[in-house]
């Protein structure tokens, strides 16, 4: 059992506490404490997908997703499904068991449902493509500040074919089925291109998304050369939620760089969205 240091911490949230606290409430609009108290723990799984870039660029997004998940309710552990940025792995990899470093203080891995998720995936459990991977390390603070020592299994996602994302999505899906888990999809959209391309290109790829449309989806990204980072996962993502019948989506918020940062010409777009069961809200 391992301890992984923050690569991200001081370059895409702060890296000191207070400063860190400060910073996620404002990414939440509120803090804590103004957001009243947390839903009911949570008795299935539900999806999020939220962005993964500095928080001065997306926290405000995934702040989105997060209120909406504190208001729905307390999930028991996080299931994130990360980009993999460096190429060092299999397809679909998982960490080892051991804790994360947050400057809150650390999180766990959930060694059973790794090893569970790891044999219905055929994924590999490995640390190799995390040391320097921030993907999945930007949720944590997140869900230190809202949830304190929340379990959680850390993933990250190479493009995956339609095959290998249905494949692993219904194995992963069994595994999760009736558990009160958030399922997080940590993705970035369109990248580095002019603010109204990204945007209509995103939005086209977030139909078939919130359809949970999985052909289509990969269609698009190639048809219309959609630089999402995250599409592996992402495709996974819909294969697992789709088998598991998240099929009342929810569009919480959608913004590019350059709504933050002025610069319209060379954009990177944001998403949050929300996916539940549809008899829960029914």
């Amino acid at each position: 059992m391992g301890f992984r240091w923050a690569c991200a911490a001081g370059t895409f949230y702060p890296a000191d506490p207070a400063k860190l606290a400060r910073e996620i409430e404002r990414c939440l609009g509120k803090s804590r404490e103004e957001l009243g108290p947390p839903g009911p723990p949570l008795v299935q799984p539900l999806g999020l997908i939220l962005p993964h870039a500095g928080y001065r660029y997306s926290g405000t997004v995934a702040g989105a997703g997060y209120r909406a998940l504190w208001g729905i309710g307390r999930p028991e552990a996080a299931v994130i499904l990360g980009t993999n940025h460096t190429g060092l792995g299999a397809p679909i990899s998982f960490a080892e068991p051991g804790e994360w470093e947050t400057p809150f203080g650390p999180m766990p891995i959930h060694p059973e449902l790794t090893e569970l998720l790891a044999q219905a995936a055929g994924a590999e459990i490995t640390d190799a493509p995390f040391l320097e991977e921030h993907s999945v390390e930007v949720q944590l603070p997140f869900l230190r500040y809202l949830y304190g020592e929340i379990p959680f299994v850390a993933g990250v996602v190479q493009p995956l074919s339609l095959r290998e994302a249905e494949a692993a999505g219904i194995g992963m899906a069994r595994v999760l089925a009736k558990k009160p888990v958030a399922i997080i999809c940590s993705t970035d959209f369109t990248h580095y291109e002019p603010h109204p391309v990204a945007k209509e290109k995103d939005l086209l790829a977030l139909r078939y998304i919130l359809d949970l449309d999985l052909p289509g989806f990969l269609e698009a990204v190639r048809a219309r050369r959609i630089t999402i980072c995250g599409v592996g996962a992402l495709a996974l993502f819909i294969a697992i939620a789709k088998a598991l019948n998240l099929r009342a989506a929810e569009l919480l918020l959608y913004r590019t760089s350059g709504e933050i940062a002025g610069m319209m010409d060379q954009v990177v777009g944001y998403a949050s969205a929300i996916f539940r069961e549809v008899s829960e809200v029914a």
